[in-house]
């Protein structure tokens, strides 16, 4: 049936943006640079060894450094609606549209809950997705972190 605000009404969008979340673990040399490895399969061992200590060394969106920005940014006209579609696999997050706020917000993936509305940050716990929806009112440059 759709996306509905608090009281059961339709709510609709121009626009859909989906960012993934992603931890990266690249393990390092004794001098603290990252390793180089030839093929996947030779850094497991110690990529592996990296991932136990659930400290990434990376926090990436959409799979690298700098994919909202440049060439990959998130563009949207005044008056547009915008739904943002943002997954994590495993750790908590907490977005946040510097610039603007969620005029409507599912954080936890229950999209047949009520919406939260005008959130500044949003909650999303490890292994969800969650989304957020908001009417761009001026021209600028807004970033999502």
């Amino acid at each position: 049936d759709g996306l509905k605000d608090q009281d059961g009404k339709p709510l609709h969008y121009d626009k859909v943006y989906t960012i993934g979340e992603f931890d990266l673990y690249i393990p390092k040399d004794e001098n603290g640079n990252y390793k180089e490895y030839d093929t996947a399969l030779e850094s497991y061992g110690d990529t592996t060894e990296v991932m136990r200590g659930l400290i990434p060394s990376h926090i990436v969106f959409n799979g690298k450094k700098g994919a909202l920005t440049g060439a990959g940014a998130l563009t949207a006209k005044v008056g547009e609606t915008v739904l943002f579609i943002h997954s994590t696999a495993n750790r908590d997050t907490r977005p946040h549209l510097i610039g603007g706020h969620g005029d409507y917000v599912w954080a936890t993936g229950k999209f047949i809950n009520k919406p939260e509305r005008n959130l500044e940050t949003w909650f999303i716990p490890g292994g969800t997705a969650g989304a957020m929806m908001y009417t761009f009112k001026q021209p600028g440059v807004y970033a999502y972190v």
